[in-house]
């Protein structure tokens, strides 16, 4: 028996416990201990609830069974979050870095291009950028998409880095979008993914320390760390009659209140998350500056606008948008395919940009995707290849318009822009200078990944 002083060994014969039986005897009865109190604690919560009339707010048999209705009430709670109350935890760094991920591979050469390239006339003459692109630096030209970001590429705060990719990412949607997300593969990153990586670095701050925008989790915030993961701020809260809103959160709080477990924490950080959520929605949000969000791009940053102009500490963000395999009908230009995306995440970017103000000093936006498309045009689209673009945008000015290396389209690597300038090395240098990161905690984030000798930050 667990709670006897000897033990029978196998020949029928008693002994005194070792140390390790002595350390399992010790835990169980903690355990049962703690257990017991938690029994105790439900039992009083349904003698109030008991109490109250049914059909007033949360009654007993919201709680009957303890944590099987509490699990129930908290089903309906759109949350997941950190292990540091956010009430008490500190403010973090200050900056935060929101990775823009676009899925389907976007076509490099039909967002930045090498202008007058007689290369590209050639093989893809009816995926060239047209008289409207804008002309940028070092002989290439923007696709006109970008037309509502001009001020800020102006101002030096937007920087393009082409032939971006990593000799690790196949022409797979699936594994090349699975290597980004873990920033290396498998068993270089031990199935974390970078931005959870970069999260052990900067320490734990609150329950709005990692947000994930969207429906599903990123594995590329999958590991040690818990994100926020929501559609909308909007949508962080719970769900039921408003008139017993008040009592739901009280109740669901004290039901957890002082409990010795893991739970208590998660579940303390879920409603400070709600209740800071609720906060900045109970009033219509009114974008400063001027900023008109629209899209889908635009919806997600208007999220995290209202986070960080709230003074919520947000240190991550990730955002994933769909749409990018054009293997026909891409249409680069006015009212095409391609550039309709393009001007969704131009005119978000711009939007959240100026709602920003001087917020933005402290912000710095990623945007990349899986790999490029190959050089020659397949009919009236592109077909998989390697060498895309990467895009940042800064509250702080940049090194250049476009950086990084360039080596051309005359020698092809098998069809496909040579790469010049790792995705994993950029990824790490981006970090750095938000957070101001050492070179061995890069290393860390990014084993086994060659670093990029340019700089992001001018």
């Amino acid at each position: 028996m667990m709670g006897s002083n000897v033990y029978p060994n196998g020949r029928g014969q008693a002994k005194l416990p070792d140390p390790a039986e002595a350390a399992l005897r010790a835990a169980y009865e903690a355990t049962a201990s703690n257990n017991a109190a938690i029994r105790d604690d439900f039992l009083r919560l349904s003698d109030v609830e008991e109490a109250q009339q049914e059909g007033r707010g949360v009654t007993r048999r919201a709680v009957v069974g303890g944590a099987v209705g509490a699990a129930a009430a908290l089903a309906t709670v759109e949350f997941a979050v950190t292990k540091a109350a956010y009430a008490a935890a500190p403010t973090g760094s200050g900056k935060t870095l929101i990775n823009i991920f676009l899925v389907g591979a976007c076509d490099g050469l039909g967002l930045l291009a090498p202008g007058d390239d007689a290369i590209l006339k050639a093989v893809r003459p009816n995926l060239l950028l047209d008289r409207t692109a804008i002309p940028l630096e070092r002989g290439f030209v923007l696709n006109s998409a970008f037309t509502p970001l001009k001020p800020l590429i102006d101002a030096g705060r937007v920087a393009f880095v082409p032939a971006v990719s990593d000799n690790k990412l196949p022409r797979s949607h699936f594994q090349s979008i699975d290597i980004c997300s873990l920033g290396g593969l498998p068993s270089e990153t031990k199935g974390t993914g970078w931005l959870d990586r970069l999260l052990d670095n900067l320490g734990p701050t609150t329950a709005f320390q990692a947000v994930n925008i969207g429906a599903q989790t990123s594995r590329t915030l999958v590991g040690n760390h818990v994100p926020l993961s929501i559609a909308s701020l909007k949508a962080l809260g719970v769900r039921g009659d408003a008139r017993y809103h008040e009592r739901t959160l009280k109740a669901i709080e004290g039901l957890f209140h002082g409990l010795a477990h893991p739970a208590g924490d998660v579940i303390a950080n879920g409603m400070q998350a709600i209740r800071t959520a609720e906060k900045l929605t109970s009033t219509a949000y009114k974008p400063a500056n001027g900023a008109v969000y629209t899209g889908a791009v635009g919806t997600g940053l208007q999220s995290v606008a209202q986070l960080l102009r709230g003074d919520v500490p947000v240190e991550v963000i990730n955002m994933t948008f769909g749409g990018y395999d054009t293997h026909a009908a891409e249409g680069v230009n006015s009212g095409g395919h391609l550039y309709n995306l393009l001007s969704d995440l131009a005119k978000g970017l711009a939007a959240f940009f100026a709602d920003l103000g001087t917020k933005a000093q402290n912000t710095t936006v990623i945007v990349t995707t899986e790999f490029g498309r190959r050089v020659a045009q397949n009919n009236d689209g592109t077909d998989h290849g390697h060498g895309g673009v990467a895009i940042v945008v800064s509250g702080r000015k940049l090194a250049g318009k476009v950086i990084g290396g360039w080596k051309g389209l005359k020698e092809l690597d098998n069809g496909d822009v040579p790469a010049t300038n790792n995705m994993f090395g950029l990824y790490g240098k981006v970090a750095q200078g938000v957070f101001g990161l050492t070179d061995s905690a890069v290393k860390k984030i990014f084993p086994n990944n060659p670093a990029v000798s340019f700089s992001i930050f001018g």
